[in-house]
């Protein structure tokens, strides 16, 4: 048998992506990152070891790689203030502006569950209109800052 292509440093990498797109509040947690990638390393090679076609140990992988990461705070306050106050400020604003409001919306967060599949939901659609709020009142009180 072959070695199998797939290193740890494949999973760090692919884990970090991840979590500067869509939850830099993880980004640097070096622990996390470490721990999950090895994981999902040792996962891959078991499965590869075990005689799983290579789609199969990547889903294995993957699995334990991105494991509670479906769904994101960050991409969801993002997607808000894309979609609802993109007119008032330029697009190079928007990024930076979803970070400073990420600690800002954590308590609209914190009323919901927040599952893997929460964005198909109709408690999706509630938070997303709480969250819309909330940073309207935000701006209305400090202003774009």
């Amino acid at each position: 048998m072959k070695t199998p292509p797939k290193n740890l440093s494949y999973f760090t990498l692919r884990l970090k992506e991840l979590l500067n797109t869509s939850f830099p509040e993880h980004s640097g947690d070096k622990v996390f990152i470490h721990h999950r990638s090895r994981l999902a390393a040792n996962a891959y090679e078991g499965a590869f070891m075990a005689g799983n076609t290579l789609p199969q140990c990547d889903e294995i992988a993957n699995y334990i790689l991105f494991e509670g990461l479906h769904f994101s705070k960050f991409d969801t306050v993002f997607k808000v203030i894309c979609n609802e106050f993109d007119m008032i400020m330029a697009d190079e604003a928007l990024r930076p502006f979803a970070l400073k409001m990420l600690p800002v919306c954590e308590p609209v967060f914190a009323n919901y569950e927040l599952t893997d599949d929460f964005t198909g939901t109709a408690a999706f659609d509630l938070c997303y209109t709480e969250l819309t709020g909330t940073i309207a009142l935000w701006i209305e009180e400090n202003g774009l800052q």
